[in-house]
């Protein structure tokens, strides 16, 4: 009796390659892209003057030489900030290697806030598919308007309506469920994500909020309720798992057959699933 190959986990890099490079910053992004990743994460927030760009935190003061919330500052200010400087004197103090990643301040757009826009060229100019899932960040000032602003900027790359969710290169994701039915009213099939931190009882069923084809579970759920994974699977689901960076848990979700695994080494866990023939 012949078992059917199941289907290659995808690799995705969580906010670039983020173990090697700041976080966010087009250092990162080529260098998960080098590395091999099939797909990159990132977060994005809108600027005061109406742009998307990629920031985790509300503020910038953890990842940045500057102080302030993204809502309340224009692109331009952000503009003026080193997204690198911070990274590279603070992360790598504690560890005894050194990235393969330098930081030179010469390199100035290496390290400057990098817009969705740029990422998405970066993307479109990648020399094969490279997928991109957006997390869209909440609660916000702006509401609805990043859902809104979000969906123009694909739309001028012919991204907003694909054909089938399967055939989609981008997708969207979030905690906020309000936010993924925004996405949903405005163009039915693009893929929507809901990511869980906890599993709640509500949802431990296999169920998801309506209209969402993809779980997005932390590794902690992974751990704790396996189980979970499975109901996910047997329901119809796909399953994305963060952030997956630890071996046991790059072998935890392969076993369990998740979709996608959303890291911060690409390069590691891809040679680690091909070790296992995942």
């Amino acid at each position: 009796m012949t078992h059917a190959r199941q289907p290659r986990i995808q690799v995705v890099a969580h906010r670039g390659a983020s173990e090697e490079a700041p976080e966010h910053t087009l250092a990162a992004y080529r260098k998960a892209i080098e590395d091999g990743a099939d797909a990159l994460e990132c977060d994005v927030r809108l600027t005061a003057d109406g742009h998307l760009v990629c920031v985790h935190d509300w503020r910038v003061n953890r990842t940045s030489n500057g102080r302030g919330a993204v809502s309340a500052l224009e692109l331009a200010d952000l503009a003026a900030l080193d997204f690198g400087t911070r990274r590279t004197r603070e992360f790598w103090r504690t560890r005894d290697e050194q990235p393969d990643w330098e930081h030179r301040p010469e390199d100035r757009e290496e390290t400057s806030v990098l817009t969705l826009e740029r990422l998405l060229q970066l993307v479109s100019d990648a020399g094969r598919r490279v997928e991109l899932a957006i997390e869209t960040k909440h609660p916000t000032r702006w509401a609805g308007q990043v859902e809104e602003r979000l969906l123009l900027l694909l739309k001028r790359f012919g991204l907003d309506a694909p054909a089938s969710a399967e055939d989609s290169p981008v997708r969207v994701m979030s905690f906020s469920a309000r936010s993924l039915h925004r996405v949903r009213a405005a163009s039915p099939t693009l893929p929507t994500v809901y990511l869980m931190q906890f599993a709640s009882p509500r949802l431990r069923d296999g169920r998801l909020p309506a209209g969402v084809g993809i779980a997005g579970p932390s590794i902690r759920i992974v751990r704790n309720h396996p189980a979970y994974v499975e109901r996910l699977k047997r329901s119809g689901r796909q399953v994305h798992v963060w952030t997956v960076n630890e071996t046991a848990d790059v072998e935890l979700c392969a076993g369990l057959g998740v979709d996608a695994i959303i890291t911060n080494r690409p390069r590691s866990v891809l040679d680690h699933l091909d070790h296992l023939g995942r």
